[in-house]
């Protein structure tokens, strides 16, 4: 499968994202702060449940240097339980509502359900942030009707057992390939190819390997002409390779990201925001200098 669509996305200089009205500016790498609203999230799960966490962790990251808060109320970790339709809009809803009253800047959420995704946009959302690329039955459609741009995302199988043995002939290849299939079946369906971002997917149904050759070939996924998303944030795979725990991998994060910007990047999805805008600002700097 070529990963180029005979529409030419691939030229498509994109500089900005339209956020439902509020702009995510791309002229520079744009911080996605993470805000899990979930019991069982693997890095910060249960932290943020309750409205006045959630608010006082996004005005934190706002304060730290956030271009857009990403909220989701589903755990995608490796043998994670789904979650109800309407157990999910009752954690995010609210969330979303809150945080688009308060702060100025664009609220995505983090889901795969139609229905809520349908539910967040209404509720201010200003970007769709899915795992299985408007795969799951209506969720297309849903995103077509959102009129927010969308991140579609590669991941082999379902989080209840990406992880069991995922194999790939070319990883680089095969996720290159997956991403644009779903990037063309959004411009199919009336997407603007300025309203969509490409998801490799580290972590899901990939190991350590599959992880650090994606990351490595990063500049491959500018083929597909639209902005890269990169979320390598206290994944697995530090743990593995550095043996940390979770609340250890923060510095290793920062790497993982200024390796992902230096590759490519668009967007960088985070929980510690702070370090890594400042790393990727100094980063910027140093590639800007005379």
């Amino acid at each position: 499968m070529s990963p180029r669509a005979t529409t030419s996305p691939e030229r498509v200089n994109v500089s900005a994202l339209d956020c439902g009205g509020r702009r995510l500016d791309l002229r520079r790498v744009a911080i996605m702060g993470v805000l899990n609203v979930t019991p069982d999230s693997f890095s910060d799960g249960g932290l943020y449940v309750e409205r006045d966490a959630a608010l006082f962790q996004a005005q934190r990251m706002v304060t730290e240097g956030a271009d857009i808060i990403d909220v989701g109320g589903e755990s995608t970790r490796p043998g994670a339980v789904q979650v109800d339709p309407q157990q999910e809009l009752d954690r995010v809803v609210p969330i979303v509502e809150a945080l688009h009253r308060e702060f100025d800047l664009p609220v995505s959420v983090d889901t795969s359900k139609p229905e809520v995704m349908s539910a967040a946009v209404e509720a201010g959302a200003g970007l769709i942030n899915d795992v299985r690329a408007l795969r799951r039955p209506g969720a297309l459609a849903a995103a077509v009707a959102a009129s927010v741009p969308v991140c579609l995302m590669h991941m082999q199988g379902e989080p209840q057992t990406m992880q069991q043995r995922p194999s790939y002939g070319d990883v680089v290849m095969e996720v290159l390939a997956f991403l644009a299939e779903r990037r063309d079946a959004c411009l199919a369906s009336g997407i603007s190819p300025d309203s969509i971002v490409a998801d490799p997917g580290f972590g899901f149904g990939k190991t350590s390997s599959h992880n650090l050759r994606l990351l490595r070939n990063l500049a491959a996924f500018r083929e597909l002409g639209v902005p890269v998303l990169v979320g390598l944030s206290r994944k697995s795979m530090i743990g593995q390779l550095l043996d940390l725990p979770v609340d250890g991998r923060a510095a290793a994060s920062v790497a993982l990201a200024l390796s992902a910007v230096q590759n490519g990047a668009n967007i960088v999805r985070v929980h510690d925001v702070g370090m890594t805008r400042d790393a990727v600002r100094m980063l910027e700097i140093v590639n800007e200098a005379d």
